[in-house]
């Protein structure tokens, strides 16, 4: 049974009705003992990889200054002592340790989960006064950080920053918050961190997309469930005095053409599950250099389970599992299995496996979407 994050006394359902989306929470020791999952060498690393999105920002002589990663050697060179921060995204695509921290907040649905960055500022560092448009949990690891927040609704950035930085910043409340300790602040809420010494942040962050961006996603996905047959035809076409206007009979069967556009609830779910399931542009998966046989794959499972890759994303609805942008279906069995994976990110060892779910594991094992456990 995974544990989960302390929410200082209050059920995750209470939580839920009182907090989530709706004010602020701060909570002393949410994690008692927490110092952190990497070093800030190890994170430093992490920014030098192509496969890691991270962020170098500095602030010099009251101006800011943002490169985007992959980082080197030259770019810590040339750091001031204090006032820059690096800011590592998606970490949980790299330790497992750091999966098994989102797996603590796994009261909000996975669909609504994006990931967990990591940052590492030294005194005085930070990334200036800003909204975020997604709820955030601010969990701090290595040494001190002071938050100031504010529920304000002026939003003017400063003109020439790389960053949207408030112009005005007015806090109304303030903490500085030590390792285990940890500040929910939900959507549009303005927040400022600035590290008391040496210190690193870790962020959960949830997926917020905005209508136009689900609106524009779904037609793209209709464009290939559409089948209208028939074209454009106008065999009682009028003369025109002036050609170039569009006239009433074309724009009237061009409309009557477009409400034929149909989705039902089938579609809605399937977009769902394949756009919140689609891997982020940057992500690849390795696949086995030496698979093994169907047979030796389903043995293993069977005897010691298996794991979703720490890239993979994975959910389901009813008897239909998306992952990684695709979408799969199965008996009553099969559903029972994968949801466990999909729950956990893993499964234990079954002991059995019918043949219909051996085979869909199996090609997710070859397309590098789960892992054999050793």
């Amino acid at each position: 049974m995974i544990e989960m994050i302390s929410l200082g006394g209050l059920t995750p359902k209470v939580f839920l009705r009182d907090y989530w989306q709706k004010q602020p929470l701060l909570i002393r020791d949410a994690l008692p003992g927490f110092k952190g999952l990497l070093t800030r060498d190890a994170l430093i690393s992490l920014a030098y990889s192509e496969e890691a999105q991270s962020r170098l920002v500095v602030q010099r002589n009251g101006r800011w200054q943002l490169k985007h990663g992959p980082l080197n050697d030259r770019d810590f060179a040339r750091l001031p002592e204090k006032q820059w921060t690096l800011l590592v995204q998606d970490v949980n695509h790299f330790l497992p340790s750091a999966r098994e921290l989102l797996s603590k907040f796994r009261f909000i649905p996975h669909a609504r989960l994006d990931d967990l960055m990591v940052s590492y500022a030294p005194k005085g560092g930070g990334i200036g006064p800003h909204f975020d448009s997604y709820d955030v949990f601010l969990l701090q690891g290595l040494g001190a950080r002071r938050w100031q927040i504010s529920a304000q609704l002026d939003d003017a950035f400063i003109e020439d920053a790389p960053l949207r930085i408030l112009k005005n910043f007015y806090p109304e409340q303030e903490w500085v918050l030590e390792a285990g300790d940890m500040l929910y602040l939900p959507p549009k809420y303005a927040h400022n961190g600035i590290a008391e010494d040496d210190c690193m942040t870790y962020s959960i962050g949830f997926r917020a997309p905005s209508h136009e961006e689900l609106m524009t996603q779904f037609l793209v996905f209709l464009q290939d469930r559409v089948s209208a047959p028939g074209r454009y035809a106008d065999p009682d076409l009028q003369l025109q005095s002036h050609p170039s206007v569009l006239s009433p009979a074309m724009l009237s069967q061009v409309r009557a053409i477009l409400n034929k556009i149909k989705w039902n609830q089938n579609d809605v779910e399937d977009f769902l599950g394949i756009y919140l399931s689609e891997p982020k542009p940057h992500v690849f998966f390795e696949q086995p250099e030496k698979p093994v046989t169907l047979r030796d794959f389903v043995r293993s499972v069977r005897e010691k389970g298996l794991e979703l890759d720490l890239k993979s994303r994975m959910l389901c609805r009813r008897d239909k599992f998306f992952i990684n942008g695709e979408i799969f279906t199965g008996s009553v069995e099969t559903c029972r299995l994968l949801t466990e994976l999909a729950d956990d990110y893993e499964l234990a060892s079954t002991g059995n496996i019918d043949k219909a779910t051996g085979e869909i594991l199996y090609q997710w094992y070859l397309n590098g979407y789960v892992k054999q456990k050793i």
